[in-house]
């Protein structure tokens, strides 16, 4: 056996490129298949399409043609007798007829008949017979008036040009439909002396080669029309299996979704439950309450259980809260809150444990800041999660900035940055990401779910606000939250009052409880 390098498949290709090029090996094989089974070279599923269009167009223009047949016949009284002119009338109308009953009967008929080649040859056969009819006229003008050749000219030009015309889609019809007319008027005027006969014979075919290669373009046009609509069918048959594909999935993840409430919903129940027991009998084993424990161990064991039991709640209750985020369950409380006072408040709760980890917090906030319509708790959460995760990555002796003020456009933002390590520009969506971690919080073993920054993006966009966390590596991170103007109770618009209730208020109060 041949040893391949890896990553390679059986044929020599990269194995990632192998099932694209199997597929695209199997498209050319089918393709030419049907090109090798078409009766006209094309693809063999065009060939009905191509005869209907031949057909439609022979059927609607007969009863133009047939109405040029009269005038040209009416015009040839000039130079031959009128049963002459008469007798290529009836020839040129009943070949007419055959080529237009040919035509109806297809349309009639040809769907339940896909034989194409025996159709093909049918409609040569008629076109053969009807180019004989029109194209005798021209012995009939040959030998006349000097201007008669013009007019043998005139009703080859028009015979062909319209043969070309309406057989473009069947090329077998068109050579059947052409090829006679030209032959019998050179035929007619090849043996004859002057000018005039030499100019016609070589005006004819001139004109046969010409309309000959007009045809033909005629015919790849509409074979490349057709090949444009199949391609657009199986493109709508493509999105329309998609869009199929995409509302299964989306209805499964509805149903996942629901699922998932229901289970957090159950399961928060049911874990708060035995964990409030945990919280409140380890509090009082540490506490000591009912007596020194023989062992001071068990104290040391009481305090750990404790600090796990309040690790687990806070887990539980981030969960909870992204999972409502997500769901769009949330329910905002909104009030008159002052930014400032909020981020101070959470600056006082974590002031001892940022002390305990050596990192010094300033504070830089603008004075005069107008109160912001919002929820409080949102807020307090926001600010807390930033403020905690400053602290914990940001090593002895850093320092921890937080910024209150305005923003350009007129809101306000809040900013906390840090002197820490940062995080790489490549691991920014994953700590945004739910549960997601970065290798210096992997690599630390610091506590967390990574469910952080999740909740404060959500927070904000509930509020309509911005998130934004820019981070240099060596330098540190800094994460800036805005809040829009429209959030500010100064630019708030009054509420609009009606005459009546201005007048009911101005009115004194025994006049409002008589009213």
């Amino acid at each position: 056996m041949l040893d391949l390098p890896a990553g390679t498949g059986p044929d020599g290709q990269p194995a990632e490129r192998t099932p694209d090029r199997r597929r695209s090996v199997a498209a050319k094989v089918r393709s030419e298949r049907e090109r090798l089974t078409s009766t006209s070279g094309s693809r063999h599923a065009f060939d009905h399409e191509l005869l209907r269009s031949y057909a439609l167009n022979r059927a609607s223009a007969a009863p133009a043609v047939a109405t040029l047949a009269v005038l040209i016949a009416a015009a040839t009284t000039l130079w031959t007798p009128l049963a002459v002119a008469g007798a290529w009338l009836a020839g040129a109308l009943a070949g007419q007829t055959l080529v237009y009953a040919a035509a109806r009967r297809f349309l009639r008929h040809g769907e339940e008949d896909a034989d194409a080649r025996r159709w093909s040859g049918r409609f040569a056969t008629a076109e053969a017979l009807n180019a004989l009819a029109w194209g005798v006229i021209a012995f009939a003008l040959a030998g006349q008036h000097e201007a008669s050749s013009v007019m043998a000219l005139f009703v080859m030009l028009v015979g062909v040009a319209i043969a070309a015309m309406l057989t473009a889609s069947a090329p077998a019809a068109v050579v059947a439909a052409t090829l006679p007319i030209a032959g019998m008027v050179s035929g007619a005027y090849a043996f004859e002396d002057g000018p005039g006969a030499k100019a016609v014979v070589a005006m004819t075919v001139a004109a046969e080669i010409y309309f000959l290669l007009l045809s033909r373009k005629l015919y790849r046009n509409t074979l490349e029309a057709l090949e444009f609509r199949a391609e657009k069918d199986a493109l709508i048959g493509e999105l329309e299996q998609a869009k199929a594909n995409s509302d299964e999935a989306r209805r499964r993840a509805e149903e996942a979704n629901l699922a998932k409430s229901r289970f957090l919903a159950t399961m928060s129940h049911e874990l708060r439950t035995p964990l409030n027991a945990i919280l409140g009998f380890s509090e009082v084993m540490k506490a000591e309450v009912f007596g020194a424990h023989a062992v001071p161990t068990y104290k040391e064991y009481a305090g750990d259980i404790h600090q796990s039991g309040q690790h687990l709640l806070e887990l539980i209750n981030e969960i909870l809260d992204l999972s409502r985020i997500e769901a769009g369950r949330y329910e905002m409380h909104e009030e008159s809150v002052r930014l400032a006072h909020v981020v101070e408040d959470c600056h006082h709760l974590l002031k001892l444990r940022a002390k305990n980890r050596g990192v010094v917090i300033r504070e830089l906030y603008q004075h005069g800041l107008p109160p912001l319509w919002a929820d409080e708790r949102a807020l307090r959460q926001i600010t807390l999660n930033l403020l905690s995760n400053a602290i914990k990555f940001t090593p002895p002796g850093g320092v921890v900035t937080l910024k209150v003020g305005w923003t350009a456009s007129g809101g306000q933002y809040l900013s906390v940055s840090d002197t820490g390590p940062g995080i790489p520009e490549n691991e920014i969506p994953t700590v945004l990401a739910s549960f997601g971690q970065g290798t210096l919080a992997i690599k630390t073993a610091e506590q967390g779910a990574g469910l952080g920054l999740p909740i404060v993006k959500g927070l904000v966009d509930l509020h309509g606000g911005g998130f934004a966390l820019n981070s240099t590596l060596r330098e540190g991170t800094e994460v800036i939250v805005t809040l829009p103007a429209s959030r500010v109770m100064d630019a708030l618009p009054p509420l609009r009052r009606t005459e009546a209730e201005a007048e009911r208020r101005a009115s004194p109060p025994e006049a409002r409880r008589a009213g």
